[in-house]
């Protein structure tokens, strides 16, 4: 697991499977960005680590793609326990705990649906 893969892959997985407004699709690497900013403002004094964290929220996608929502809960457990194993993975390549705190999942979250919410309109 390197940085560079990680970068790489998300730069050429479309968010929401293309669907969206433009010429070229909006980048899973677009999308993660956005999150880390929005966690940033949202979390002010969250330590360097957190916004690892929050860049690194769907960085399993490198391997796995950018499913939509609703296809994920179709496929079951199976999807989302890869998805967990990847990420715990990603975690501890760079010094992250394998599980964030309740309240860190809670604000990367939140971030991300509103990076969701700009990402649709």
């Amino acid at each position: 697991i390197e940085i560079s893969d990680i970068a790489h892959g998300l730069a050429r997985v479309a968010r929401w499977n293309g669907q969206t407004r433009g010429e070229h699709a909006f980048s899973v690497a677009q999308h993660s960005l956005l999150v880390e900013a929005l966690f940033n403002e949202l979390v002010p004094q969250a330590s360097a680590d957190d916004q690892l964290a929050a860049l690194l929220h769907d960085a399993p996608e490198y391997v796995i793609g950018d499913m939509i929502s609703p296809f994920k809960s179709v496929m079951g457990g199976s999807y989302k326990d890869c998805e967990l194993r990847l990420q715990r993975a990603i975690h501890l390549r760079f010094s992250l705990p394998p599980e964030p705190a309740a309240v860190l999942r809670k604000e990367i979250k939140r971030a991300d649906q509103i990076a969701a919410y700009f990402e649709a309109t």
